[in-house]
């Protein structure tokens, strides 16, 4: 069995039901993050055109700016019925951490607008390994399968 499995294994046996509310709660606000994000895209474009990071050209910032709204919407929603989490965690984990980057974490004190990205990434980084859980539809499907 590799490490991927072992991880797999672990987290399908140590999960409490009450993380699938913090799952479900993590979903939700990734998926009002991304509907926010689309109402206002120059919101968002002006925050990733400000950094002084990379010099993107329009088009490339326009692609960005769409991932970013898009797998925030199809990741929250992935992670908060529970199906694929861990790719739902995959997909959204280089955004969360970019958004922890651009919010200036390195500033004494923290940015304010950094703490819930911190958390975001903490907990995308928890069901990363820990996966869906017991109330999901993961779950759901994988024992209405085993009936048939």
């Amino acid at each position: 069995m590799n490490l991927v499995h072992k991880i797999e294994n672990w987290g399908d046996t140590h999960h409490p039901k009450i993380l699938d509310l913090v799952r479900i709660a993590l979903g939700v606000f990734l998926l009002l993050k991304g509907i926010a994000f689309m109402d206002n895209t120059a919101y968002l474009k002006g925050l990733i055109d400000d950094q002084n990071v990379i010099d993107l050209s329009p088009t490339l910032l326009m692609i960005l700016v769409y991932y970013v709204t898009f797998a925030h919407m199809v990741g929250g929603i992935l992670i908060a019925v529970g199906i694929l989490t861990r790719l739902g965690c995959i997909i959204q984990i280089p955004i969360v951490l970019g958004a922890v980057f651009l919010t200036s974490i390195f500033q004494e004190p923290i940015n304010a607008m950094a703490w819930p990205s911190i958390t975001a990434l903490v907990l995308l980084v928890l069901f990363l390994i820990l996966g869906s859980g017991p109330i999901s539809l993961d779950k759901y499907l994988s024992n209405d399968s085993r009936s048939v």
